[in-house]
């Protein structure tokens, strides 16, 4: 199935957290949109590997996306090499995505850095027909370079490029991230605290959202960034 855009994200609440307005907004406008997450979130302070699996599929079925799959590499010490590159060309060339979102380019956490750093270079090569793979059958498969690279924000403020209004699914975007139970606030928790688990940090993505929104004049808003300047045919879109 060719997406027209597929999420990269380092952890499996990476896109539920800074992209999933975009994510259903594109949906809405009949768009086919993918997640790809590198890890299992293994080395969370809460929860485990197959916990996150579970509360993925739960978010996936939130969000009604059209396919979702995990590297399997390993959570914080995964790096960007010929062996991550390679399982994620496989990814690009089976979907096809004309756009990715990719993780911030600097953000807290180190596998975020590295998580948009492994998405560049993995689109790159992609497109180099040299570069040989195959799919699940072991059929080859054919080069292919999606057109754009954007990279959504997350904990640290990075002033966006560009910011997508969201307001019409905020709610269903803090439902897909409440479906990661295991991870954010809930009173009756014995697990550990960690850094996302006091209901500040939901606060904090709402205000984060509204402060996006209210850059373009709307109410909520998810920004991304862009390493190549953007091209526009026409001020159609411009809000």
């Amino acid at each position: 199935m060719k997406l027209d855009i597929l999420v990269m994200a380092a952890h499996p609440d990476d896109a539920e957290l800074a992209c999933s307005g975009t994510i259903l907004s594109q949906i809405q406008q009949g768009k086919k949109v993918g997640i790809v997450d590198f890890t299992r979130g293994e080395l969370g302070t809460r929860g485990t590997p197959e916990i996150r699996i579970a509360e993925s599929a739960a978010s996936t079925a939130i969000l009604g996306i059209h396919a979702r799959e995990n590297l399997g590499i390993r959570d914080g010490f995964f790096r960007n090499d010929e062996e991550s590159q390679l399982k994620l060309i496989q990814i690009i060339r089976k979907y096809q995505p004309d756009i990715v979102l990719a993780n911030a380019l600097e953000d807290r956490h180190p596998d975020h850095g590295k998580g948009a750093q492994l998405a560049i270079d993995a689109c790159f090569l992609s497109g180099l027909r040299k570069i040989e793979t195959q799919d699940e059958q072991g059929n080859p498969q054919a080069a292919w370079r999606p057109k754009h690279v954007f990279h959504y924000i997350q904990d640290r403020y990075i002033n966006p490029d560009f910011v997508i209004d969201i307001s019409a699914h905020w709610d269903i975007k803090e439902q897909s991230i409440r479906a990661f139970k295991s991870q954010f606030f809930d009173p009756n928790s014995t697990e550990p605290d960690s850094y996302i688990s006091s209901p500040d940090f939901l606060e904090f993505i709402r205000a984060r959202s509204m402060e996006m929104g209210h850059k373009i004049g709307v109410k909520y808003g998810e920004g991304y960034q862009s390493q190549r300047t953007i091209g526009l045919d026409g001020f159609g879109d411009l809000k």
